[in-house]
Order: C-alpha cells, then structure tokens, then sequence
C-alpha cells in the first residue's frame, strides 16, 4: 500500500448549481475521509451527475465550494490526487488497448518507467494484457467498462469518482469491476460513486449518502439508515390454512398480498410466540415469509419513490 494523504479527502461547503431558473445543488454540504467508500443514490433529477460534474470541474459552481485534501479544487496539486471516470465511455475506439492507457497515463504527466509500470499494472488490473494490441472499439461494452475506469486511475489518484461505473454491463463484469474497485480501496484509495444499483451501494460502500431535489436527506452506514428511519424490526408474512375462530391480535391483514403481517424485533424470541396465537385460534400456517430491513425500503420512506423513477 502506498502513503496516503491523512487529510480529509473531499469537502464540500454550501455548493449551489443553477441551470436557468432551475437549481439543481441547492447549499449542499458534504465530507469524505482519506480512505473512505462513499454511494451516492437517488432519483432522476436529484442531482448525482451535476455533482460529479462539479467535482470534475465540467461545471461551474453558482456558490459554495470544494476543496480536495484541504485545497482548492483549481489546484495542480489537488487535482492529481483526482480520478474520475464518467457515465459516458471517454475512451478511444479507433485506438488500441495499450495507445488509450498511455494517452491518459501521458496527459496525467506519467513517462518513462513511471509509466510503463504502469501500463504493465492497469493491463492486469483489468485482466486484459492478450488484447493490448486490440482496437477498444471491437471490445464488449464490459471491457470498455474496465478499460474507461483504468484510464481514470493511471495516475494512481487518492480520490476515485465514479458516476454510475458498471451501467449497461452483464453481471459477470459487474463482479470484475466490483472486484476491481475493491482493489484500489484495499490500496488506500476512497471511492466515491453514484449508482442505481441498490445492492451495488451495500456491497462497495460503507457508507450511503441519498440525494433528493439537489440536498442531502440522509447519511450514514445501511444500518444507521434503518435504525433513523424505519427501525431494525423485521417484518413477516404468513398464509394460514383453515379457519380461525378470531382475528389473532398480532397480526395484520394486508387485502394486497392476501396474507397475515406482523412486525417482530426477535426473529427467535418472538416468532414461535406469534405461530402459537394462530395455532390457539385453530389456524395452521401454510407459508411463511420474513423480509428483514433494506436498503430499498429506506429509499422508499425517504423519497417516496424507487431508485429509477
């Protein structure tokens, strides 16, 4: 592991970003540490890509700003400690493997050894080293993936921003490039991405930033989410066989899934309690479903609406 700057990696004071009469950032404030893994999700329209765009520096702030290991972001000095790679593919396809990582490894100031060891390392990172001297526009849409987030780190940033990295991949190259950001956290780097992949945030990152109307309304580890917004308690439904000579006074009929909930916090402690009410009320389950938690449903109570609307 190489050494890294102990200084916070990012912050971000009271940004603000207008399109017209339109604000898209609205007084946003965020921090990121040396190190860290940060998702950032959200709606349509809640702001992630103007934020990435300002962080890349593609957009000019209206207020607010952002500094990079305690400078500002127009630093030299800050920047090279910058990677981001963009939703669109920013690669060369009429160039091959090997000329694309030594554009970007060159227009990051690499040269010589520097940056062949460098190629050598990228080329095995993204476990492509037999097509270096293939044309990036013959690849599949997953290598052009790997090779669009190896042009990003050739000058091995401490902070990698990435906005939606594996969008359109199969989920064999999902797990590549999950494999492959992995790796450069292990190494030291923070990561933060955006994403509307649910499962994608729980597994890279630790901790969940959610973005709705251009501000930030929630942030914190999965389960500091749940605990601040719809609380830790699981929830399960049964189906029950014959009839019951009353309502049992734990359960709730929901008309839409045609079964019986009940809300529990003890799986162990209290589930054999509720089966024994219905079984007293001459009842026998027939199936039964828990459903602990998630991600989705804290996004749900948040926003009020899923990932992609």
């Amino acid at each position: 592991m190489i050494a890294r700057d102990l200084q916070g990696a990012l912050e971000i004071s009271q940004l603000v970003k207008k399109y017209g009469a339109r604000t898209a950032l609205q007084g946003l404030d965020l921090s990121i540490s040396a190190g860290e893994s940060v998702a950032i999700l959200g709606p349509n329209g809640a702001g992630k890509t103007t934020l990435i765009r300002c962080l890349s520096g593609r957009s000019r702030l209206d207020g607010g700003s952002i500094r990079l290991f305690g400078k500002s972001l127009r630093s030299h000095s800050a920047t090279q400690k910058l990677g981001v790679v963009p939703q669109e593919l920013a690669i060369y396809g009429d160039l091959t493997l090997l000329q694309n990582l030594q554009t970007f490894g060159r227009l990051h100031g690499l040269q010589g050894s520097q940056l062949r060891h460098r190629l050598e390392w990228a080329l095995e990172w993204i476990g492509l080293s037999d097509r270096r001297h293939h044309l990036v526009g013959s690849f599949s849409g997953g290598m052009k993936r790997r090779v669009n987030i190896a042009c990003g780190v050739m000058h091995r940033p401490e902070l990698l921003v990435l906005d939606e990295p594996t969008v359109g991949v199969d989920p064999q190259s999902r797990q590549r490039i999950f494999q492959m950001l992995q790796d450069l956290h292990a190494d030291g780097t923070a990561l933060l991405l955006t994403t509307h992949h649910l499962e994608e945030a729980q597994q890279q990152c630790a901790r969940i930033v959610i973005l709705d109307d251009g501000k930030i309304i929630a942030d914190g580890s999965l389960q500091q989410l749940i605990d601040q917004t719809i609380g830790s308690q699981c929830q399960v439904d049964v189906t029950i066989e014959g009839e019951l000579r009353n309502a049992p006074r734990h359960w709730i009929w929901n008309t839409q899934t045609r079964r019986w909930t009940a809300n529990i916090q003890d799986i162990s402690g209290d589930l054999p309690r509720l089966l024994g009410e219905i079984r007293m009320l001459g009842g026998r389950v027939g199936e039964l479903r828990t459903h602990a938690p998630s991600l989705q449903d804290v996004f749900l109570h948040l926003t009020g609406r899923m990932l992609r609307e």
